[in-house]
Formats: structure tokens, C-alpha cells, sequence
């Protein structure tokens, strides 16, 4: 999605002369676009998240629609009281843009992993959220944030729907339909998802699901409609359960007063083993994983305990790496 999103602040900038772009020295192989088209409004600041997003806020303050990009954590966790007193407080139009959402850095390490990224923003005052989940979804959210009145976060990651179609952005949309559960995804997660549930037979396929915009008011209608006919809810979602869509959902389904039969929410569970891999590799061990979720569907799995396939485990005790300061790591 990064090379998406940068050719999507290239035609931004093109038509909007007051947009400016700042990066915390990161973007290689993708932002020198930018960098081109936008010319003294492209500015590195350095390894400095801090200064970064204060710098952004006083480019809001003074007229301009300001961009903020670094790996996930970088834009969130390091700069925070900035993106609570100088954006957030003042409700000031900064885009901030976090790549690599969930483990989207696998093998990098929890310090670059950002698994409670949305739920800890959405505290703040006037934030919205967008986690784009399909490669065609990045010019339209780019827009939509672009022209969004107050702070943002972009939460990016790689577009995994390969050559599945699927239908065009809305903040909330079903991709398959299905005599199944219905499964509500957040983020590029669904890709993998649909891709691995598009082929089964029509009595078993979920009713599928994506949410891209937080928070959310009362749920959609037809998705409520969908609920109550299946009578099965599973919320799915690479961040951890507390300030997670699970919670969200859950919470608008009660003031709804609609109460599916099964409720269940698969997300992001840390590092568990105390080690650390590939995504794939973690969202296996999280029980993430299409054999996963598809022996969840089916009653197999249990919505508390994750039990990854025989296949998934067999691959993930291959390639992990152990923590630093657990077990035998040094």
C-alpha cells in the first residue's frame, strides 16, 4: 500500500497547493515521488517523531494541511503527548501515517510492531482512524482524510487481496456473501481472508465484513440485518482486544439491543511464545490465520484458546526468533 499511498499524496499535492509532507528520515523506495512532485513542501526531519508531529501541528496552525509518515510506532507511541497537547487539544487538521500496521514488520521486533496503535489514538479527542483494507482502497482514504476537518491517523499495511474483487471503499462494506457467520475484519487482514474463504460452499462461506474508518457510530443496518440471521458474530483483527473494533462493535451491538447467539473476537494476543517472526507467523500463533479462523467458522475452534493448524504451527517453529530479555535470548 505504501507505494499507493504515495503516488495518491502526489496527485493531493498537485491539486492542493497548501499540502506539505514530513518524514522522520524513512520512506525509501517510495517517498522520492513526493519528494519530486512536492519540492520544498517535502521535508525530512530526521529520526525526531516528536519534532515531527509538533512541527506538523504549527504547519496546521498556520493554514497548511500538513502529512506526517514514519513506521507505525514512530508516529503514535514515541510522539504522543505531541499528538495529544499540539494536534489533538487544538483539533488541528495533521495527518499522521503509520506503515507496517499489527506485525507488519515481523522479524523487526515488538519495537516496531504496533498492535494497539488505533485503540490508544482514539482516547484523544476528535481523532479519526483509517486502516484502508485493499490496495484500491489508498487513493479514496487518502482523499478522505484529505479533506477530513480535524486529526487523522492512517494505519497502512500491505494490500494481500491478490486477485480477489472486491467492491469499492465505504467506511463499512460486506465483500462475500455467505449462509455462515458473519465476520467483520478490520484492516489488509480481510485480504488474506477473503482469498481463503471466497471457495467454500455457500451454506459454510461467512457473511464478510470491513470496517476502515473508527470510531463508528450505530452499525450499519444491513450489517445489523446479517447478524440476526446468522446468529454468529466473530470480529477479526490485528490489534490487541482492549480499544479494539471487538469492543467497539460489541458495545454499539448492546446499545443496539441486538444479541448475536456467538460473539467472538480474534486479535492480536502479543507474543505469547515469548519469540517473535514473519506476520504470517504471528498471526498464526494468534490464531489469525485462515486455517485458523476457517476452524473457528466451522465450530471447530475455540473463540477463547487460538489453535493454530498443524501446518501454521509446523512453519512457525522454523523461523522465530526469541525476544530480547525472555528465555534463552540475550
Amino acid at each position: 500500500m505504501r507505494n499507493r499511498f504515495s503516488s495518491a499524496i502526489v496527485a493531493t499535492g498537485a491539486a492542493e497547493p497548501s499540502t506539505v509532507f514530513l518524514t522522520g528520515d524513512l520512506g525509501y523506495k517510495a517517498l522520492e515521488p513526493v519528494r519530486e512532485a512536492l519540492g520544498d513542501r517535502f521535508i525530512n526531519v530526521g529520526v525526531a517523531e516528536q519534532q515531527m508531529v509538533s512541527m506538523a501541528a504549527g504547519l496546521a496552525r498556520s493554514g497548511l494541511r500538513p502529512w506526517a509518515y514514519s513506521i507505525a510506532p514512530f508516529i503514535y507511541a514515541r510522539p504522543f503527548e505531541q499528538v495529544r497537547n499540539d494536534v489533538c487539544l487544538h483539533h488541528l487538521p495533521v495527518r499522521l501515517v503509520g506503515n507496517g500496521g499489527g506485525y507488519g514488520y515481523g522479524v523487526m521486533g515488538a519495537t516496531h510492531h504496533a498492535l494497539e496503535d488505533y485503540g490508544t489514538l482514539l482516547t484523544l479527542g476528535g481523532m479519526t482512524v483509517m486502516v484502508p483494507a485493499f490496495g484500491d482502497d489508498v487513493a479514496e482514504v487518502v482523499a478522505r482524510a484529505s479533506a477530513h476537518p480535524g486529526p487523522v491517523y492512517l494505519r497502512l499495511g500491505l494490500a494481500e487481496e491478490g486477485d480477489a474483487v472486491v467492491p469499492g471503499f465505504a467506511p463499512w462494506r460486506r465483500v462475500l456473501d455467505g449462509h455462515g457467520a458473519t465476520l467483520l475484519v478490520c484492516g489488509p487482514l480481510a485480504g488474506m481472508l477473503l482469498r481463503g474463504m471466497r471457495d467454500l460452499p455457500l451454506a459454510q462461506r461467512p457473511r464478510l465484513w470491513v470496517v476502515a474508518e473508527l470510531p463508528f457510530g450505530g452499525l450499519p443496518e444491513a450489517f445489523l440485518d446479517d447478524v440476526r440471521a446468522s446468529g454468529r458474530l466473530i470480529v477479526a483483527e490485528e490489534h490487541v482486544a482492549h480499544g479494539g473494533v471487538g469492543q467497539m462493535v460489541a458495545t454499539a451491538l448492546l446499545t443496539a439491543g441486538v444479541m448475536p447467539a456467538s460473539f467472538a473476537h480474534r486479535h492480536a494476543l502479543g507474543y505469547p511464545s515469548g519469540r517473535y517472526g514473519s506476520q504470517s507467523w504471528h498471526r498464526a500463533e494468534c490464531g489469525l490465520d485462515v486455517a485458523s479462523m476457517l476452524a473457528l467458522i466451522d465450530n471447530r475452534g475455540s473463540a477463547l484458546a487460538p489453535t493454530p493448524s498443524p501446518a501454521s504451527r509446523e512453519k512457525s517453529e522454523s523461523s522465530p526468533r526469541p525476544l530480547p530479555g525472555v528465555g534463552d535470548a540475550s
